[in-house]
């Protein structure tokens, strides 16, 4: 039987790195999160390269210092999900993964390392596909899951233990490499012991005695007599269906057929499961045991064989056959309830399902050539962050409270400047001049007042005062005006 054999990932920079993939924009910028510690703000996660923040600092000292940091709240839960998908995604290399609270991967990797050209290999193919996923990641391979976990967290990465190595490894680390609660690694370093080889070279029953049974554990799992037993995630069942070949598939026509068989079966799955898939992956296995995937997403739930057919069609030539593919698995990774349509003459020459399916099956087919975007509404009253651009296949947010005043359906890019007449200092214009021509105010409502975000924007971004305007001509608008800036207005938006 062989050792055992674990690799460690922490991930420093979790919270930060997550929010730079929601939101490409904050790339290159200076990031950190806060959270409310009894009647103080403080510095949760910091990525702020060329400054001296740091973690707990008092987020008022923080923004003093650097009024170009970018703040968001912190978010253990949406930092826990993430944790949860990766270790899922690290499925692909192990079938044990198990999440280490709050920012690390547990892999064992016993019997997996060979399949991907050894232990060095496997783990700088992890590392780097963390990095193209925009993920910072420390990686250590050892035969002590507890060892190799220490070892990341003291930032020596790329280190590949060999087995029996473990107690010189850890003796030059820091004693807070074990997590032991604060009581205990205090009274610890009162002793005079600061590193992991100090402990283990005192008596064992004093400590243990005085310190108790987190310590005993502690070590314990150092020497790899009583490790923590690992909780692997496990993915939500799905629909899969699969093939396996004596002779290798190395064709494009036999890859097509084989897809076609697949996409019939997984269909069928699909109508008795009551689903359709809006995302499907194919996964081809060659003989030499390399692994390609292909992904392909849907705005509707469908399982229609012609239309997934056509949507992997563009991307069957990415697939390398090298000496043959052996195995071909079609797999539905997300689905969606899909009630059955009677397939019938309709009654009238309008059929509104089968239209938004059409359109949903053009987006589809577009997605796979150019980018399809849609708007999506964000939990922000500064107009210019009301939506985001999300792709046509992303799904679909809850739908966000409406404001108490109404919005323009039309908002420009950009505030056009305006010159405007007003009947008294603060009240609201009582006409417009538009293209070097005067136009009288109907109607006004107003003002509605807007302020950013405090914790996104620098105290000089000054509130906004909005009103809805109709003009004799008939249109409606939604200008502004800066209170602190006496003559600053502009048009921001048109209702229909």
């Amino acid at each position: 039987m062989s050792q055992r054999r674990f690799l460690a990932l922490v991930l420093p920079r979790l919270a930060t790195d997550r929010l730079r993939r929601c939101e490409p924009a904050l790339r290159g910028q200076p990031l950190a999160t806060w959270t409310t510690q009894g009647q103080q703000r403080r510095l949760v996660a910091v990525d702020a390269p060329g400054t001296t923040l740091r973690p707990g600092q008092a987020l008022a000292d923080a923004q003093a210092m650097h009024p170009a940091l970018v703040l968001r709240p912190d978010d253990p839960a949406a930092d826990r999900a993430a944790l949860e998908r990766l270790a899922l995604w690290a499925l692909r290399f192990t079938p044990l993964a198990a999440v280490d609270p709050p920012d690390g991967l547990i892999l064992d990797v016993t019997g997996c390392t060979d399949f991907c050209g050894g232990e060095a290999a496997l783990l700088d193919q992890i590392h780097a596909s963390l990095a193209r996923g925009g993920f910072t990641a420390r990686a250590v391979l050892a035969g002590v899951a507890a060892v190799a976990t220490a070892l990341a967290r003291a930032g020596r990465h790329g280190t590949i233990l060999p087995p029996g190595k473990e107690r010189v490894a850890m003796a030059t680390l820091p004693l807070g490499v074990l997590r032991l609660d604060p009581d205990c690694l205090t009274g610890l370093h009162r002793l005079g012991l600061q590193r992991v080889g100090e402990v283990l070279r005192q008596p064992r029953g004093p400590l243990v005695r005085r310190f108790g049974r987190e310590l005993a554990d502690a070590l314990d799992g150092l020497a790899g007599t009583r490790s923590r037993p690992l909780q692997p995630v496990r993915p939500t069942p799905g629909l899969a269906v699969a093939r396996d070949f004596v002779e290798p598939v190395l064709t494009r026509p036999g890859i097509e057929r084989a897809l076609d068989q697949l996409l019939d079966r997984l269909c069928r799955a699909l109508e008795a499961a009551g689903q359709g898939a809006r995302q499907v992956t194919l996964r081809a296995v060659r003989v030499d045991h390399h692994v390609q995937d292909l992904i392909i997403g849907t705005v509707r739930p469908t399982r229609q064989p012609a239309h997934l057919r056509r949507l992997f069609a563009g991307k069957l030539e990415r697939l390398e056959p090298g000496a043959g593919f052996e195995r071909f698995t079609l797999r539905a990774d997300v689905t969606n309830p899909l009630d059955a349509v009677q397939q019938g003459i309709p009654v009238s020459g309008k059929d509104p399902g089968r239209s938004e399916a059409a359109l949903a099956n053009l987006f589809d087919r577009l997605s796979q050539r150019v980018a399809v975007w849609r708007l999506m509404p964000v939990a922000s009253h500064w107009p210019e962050r009301a939506v985001r651009r999300v792709g046509a296949s992303d799904p679909v947010s809850p739908l966000l409270p409406e404001p108490r005043r109404a919005r323009p359906v039309c908002l420009l890019s950009r505030p056009l400047p305006l010159q405007v007449v007003l009947s008294k200092p603060d009240g609201p214009p009582a006409g417009l001049c538009l293209d070097g021509v005067m136009h009288p105010v109907a109607w006004a409502e107003g003002p509605e007042r807007l302020e950013p975000e405090w914790w996104r924007e620098s105290a000089a971004r000054p509130v906004r005062d909005y009103y809805r305007v109709s003009l004799v001509s008939g249109a409606r608008l939604w200008i502004g005006c800066v209170p602190v800036r006496p003559g600053h207005w502009f048009l921001h938006g048109h209702f229909p």
